[in-house]
C-alpha cells in the first residue's frame, strides 16, 4: 500500500524521535480504517488501500494559477510536502512574524517547536494522523508574536507533483498566535495535472488570549488525487477563530476539524462548502469541544452534490461539565442536483452542563421547484433557473469570505460549474459571521 521513507532514521531531536516512534507504533498496530470502523462507515477508502504509493521526493511545480499575488502578505510554497524557498515570497511580513520551513525550525532553536508539535494531533483511533506524524518530511511553521497585526493574509500553498507512479506526501503545518494577535491565514491544497497522489495533511493551530484568527482552507486537488486532512485548534481566553473550509477536488477527500475552546469567552465560527460531482466522495467531520464557561460557537456546512457523488457530514458539539453559559449552534444543509447523489448527515450533541443553549439541524433535498417556477415566470429557462438557485445556495457561504482573492476564486469556480457569467457575484462579504441560523 505504501513504502516507508526512512525519515525516522534521520538525525532529529529526541522529542521528535520519541513522537515518531510512538506514531509509527500506532499506525502499524491499527492500519488503515475500513467501513467496519464507526467513524469511517460511510467513507470507503479501499481505492487508497489498494494503491501502492511511493514516498514523494522534493520537486518543483508550476505555481501559476495557485498563488494569491499581492493580496497576500507572504506566500509559502511546499511541493510534495517540501518547503520550496525559490517559489515562496516572504518580503512583506511585518516584524513579529516568523514564517519558515518546519524542518528548519525543528533543527534550530529559534522557537519552542517541541512545546506545540503533536499536542493537538491526537493519535488514538486516527491512523492517518499517526502516519503523518511518523513520516512527515517538512512543512510550515507560522509563529506570530504578541500584539501582531496582519493587514493581509499569509498564504500556505501545498502542491502535489506526482511522477510516473502514485506518491504520498504528508504536509505538516504548525501555527502559533500569541496573545492579542489578528491574522488571516489561507491554506491551499492543489496539484498539477491528473496524476494520482495522496496528500495526508495535519495542521495544528494555537490561538492565544484575546487573539483573532481567520482561517481559510481550500482543497482543490486534481480529480485523480486523494486528500486526507486533520486540523486541531486550541482557543484561550477571549480568543476568536473563524474557519472557512472549501472542498471541491479529489476523488476521495476527508477533512477532520477539531476546535477546543479552552478559555472562557472564546468563540468559534465554522463555515464549510462542499461541491462534488461524478464519483467523488467528500467527508467532513467536525468537533466543537466547549471546555470553559461563556463560550460561543456557530457552525454552518453546505453541500452541493451532483452525479453519483457522496457527501458525509458528522458534526459534534461536546459541552464539558462546568462549561456553563455555552451557546452553540450547528446546521448542515445539502442540495442534491441528481437522483443518484447521496448525503449522510449526522449532527450530534453531547452535553454535561445544565445551563447551556445548544441547537443542531440538518436538511437535504433537491432544488426548490417553486423557486424554479418563480424564476421561469420572470423569463429564465429551466436549466438557467436551477443553476442560479444552486449558485445562490452556495453563495450563502462564499459571501462570508473576507479575503477577496479567495472569494473570487471560489465564486468563479461556482459560476463556471453552473454555466453562469463570471461577473455574477453575491458579495456582501463579512456581514453574516454572527448571524443567527
Amino acid at each position: 500500500m505504501f513504502a516507508a521513507d526512512g525519515r525516522g532514521d534521520a538525525p532529529q531531536p529526541p522529542f521528535l524521535r520519541r513522537l515518531r516512534k510512538t506514531s509509527r507504533a500506532v499506525f502499524d498496530a491499527v492500519g488503515l480504517p475500513t467501513t467496519a470502523h464507526e467513524e469511517w462507515r460511510h467513507t470507503n477508502i479501499a481505492p487508497i488501500a489498494r494503491t501502492h504509493f511511493a514516498a514523494a521526493e522534493p520537486a518543483d511545480a508550476d505555481v501559476a494559477g495557485h498563488l494569491l499575488g499581492e493580496c497576500a502578505a507572504a506566500e509559502a510554497v511546499c511541493v510534495n510536502g517540501y518547503w520550496r524557498p525559490r517559489l515562496s515570497r516572504m518580503s512583506a511580513l511585518p516584524p513579529g512574524v516568523l514564517l519558515v520551513s518546519l524542518r528548519e525550525a525543528i533543527d534550530g532553536s529559534a522557537t519552542p517547536v517541541h512545546e506545540f508539535l503533536g499536542r493537538l494531533a491526537q493519535l488514538e483511533d486516527r491512523p492517518f494522523v499517526a502516519w503523518n506524524t511518523s513520516d512527515f518530511a517538512d512543512g510550515v511553521l507560522l509563529y506570530m508574536r504578541r500584539g501582531t497585526r496582519l493587514d493581509r493574509p499569509v498564504h500556505l500553498l501545498f502542491l502535489g507533483a506526482a511522477g510516473d507512479v502514485p506518491v504520498v506526501y504528508h504536509p505538516r503545518v504548525l501555527i502559533v498566535a500569541e496573545e492579542d494577535v489578528e491574522a488571516s491565514i489561507v491554506e491551499t491544497y492543489a496539484g498539477n495535472g491528473s496524476a494520482s497522489h495522496l496528500c495526508n495533511a495535519v495542521s495544528e493551530i494555537f490561538i492565544g488570549a484575546g487573539s483573532r484568527v481567520d482561517h481559510y482552507r481550500m482543497q482543490r486537488e486534481p480529480a485523480g488525487a486523494f486528500h486526507i486532512s486533520a486540523t486541531g485548534v486550541e482557543l484561550r481566553e477571549g480568543a476568536s477563530f473563524v474557519s472557512h473550509s472549501l472542498s471541491q477536488g479529489a476523488r476521495i477527500s476527508r477533512n477532520e476539524l477539531e476546535v477546543f475552546l479552552r478559555g472562557s469567552g472564546a468563540s468559534a465560527t465554522l463555515n464549510g462548502l462542499v461541491m462534488a460531482g461524478g464519483e467523488q466522495l467528500a467527508d467532513n467531520h467536525t468537533l466543537l469541544s466547549h471546555e470553559k464557561p461563556g463560550c460561543y460557537s456557530h457552525e454552518l456546512y453546505k453541500h452541493v452534490l451532483d452525479g453519483r457523488a457522496t457527501g458525509v457530514f458528522k458534526g459534534k458539539i461536546l459541552v464539558h461539565q462546568g462549561a456553563q453559559k455555552t451557546d452553540s449552534r450547528q446546521t448542515s444543509k445539502t442540495l442534491l442536483l441528481s437522483d443518484s447523489a447521496t448525503m449522510h448527515s449526522q449532527p450530534a450533541l453531547e452535553i454535561y452542563a445544565d445551563d447551556v443553549k445548544c441547537t443542531h439541524g440538518s436538511t437535504t433535498g433537491p432544488v426548490d421547484e417553486e423557486a424554479v417556477f418563480y424564476l421561469r415566470s420572470r423569463g429564465l429557462g429551466l436549466e438557467a433557473a436551477r443553476h442560479l438557485l444552486t449558485y445562490a445556495f452556495a453563495a450563502d457561504i462564499t459571501r462570508r469570505i473576507r479575503v477577496e482573492a479567495v472569494r473570487r476564486r471560489i465564486e468563479d469556480d461556482l459560476a463556471s460549474q453552473q454555466g453562469l457569467p463570471l461577473d455574477l457575484r453575491i458579495t456582501d462579504a463579512g456581514q453574516h459571521d454572527d448571524a443567527a441560523l
